[in-house]
């Protein structure tokens, strides 16, 4: 298999609210292949899917009965602490939920946390040991 990521579902509990969430507070884009039953958004060399979150676990097999503490985070790099401070604001200005306030972390980088409407974790971090290109690809 190919190391390859090309879509993130995220199984959310009202669909609308979880749109309106990224294109207000986000300022992404719902790509046209999004409809009533689900919503796609265009990053960097793939896509992110919000899909209600029953209807996912019934496509996958599970019982929908998951709630709670996510156990993963998703990350957005930024290219310094500055960076992170304004985004951090921005958000905050628009009324997300700030888990954790930007700081200096054991790792060696600076990070912070904001929860979406159904508490998926952003880690909003500057990473010194992850350079980005142009487009906001991590350059290995």
């Amino acid at each position: 298999m190919e190391p390859r990521l090309t879509l993130i579902t995220l199984g959310v509990t009202n669909l609308a609210a979880s749109t309106q969430f990224y294109e207000q507070n986000f300022g992404w884009r719902r790509l046209p292949a999004s409809n009533e039953g689900i919503v796609f958004f265009q990053l960097n060399g793939m896509q992110l899917a919000l899909f209600p979150d029953r209807e996912l676990a019934a496509d996958a097999g599970v019982a929908a009965d998951n709630r709670g503490f996510k156990s993963f985070s998703l990350a957005h790099n930024l290219r310094s602490e500055q960076e992170v401070d304004k985004l951090i604001r921005e958000l905050e200005n628009k009324g997300v939920t700030i888990v954790k306030r930007p700081q200096k972390v054991f790792w060696g980088g600076y990070s912070s946390y904001v929860s979406d409407p159904d508490g998926f974790l952003w880690e909003i971090a500057f990473n010194p040991f992850l350079p980005l290109d142009e487009k906001g690809n991590v350059v290995s």
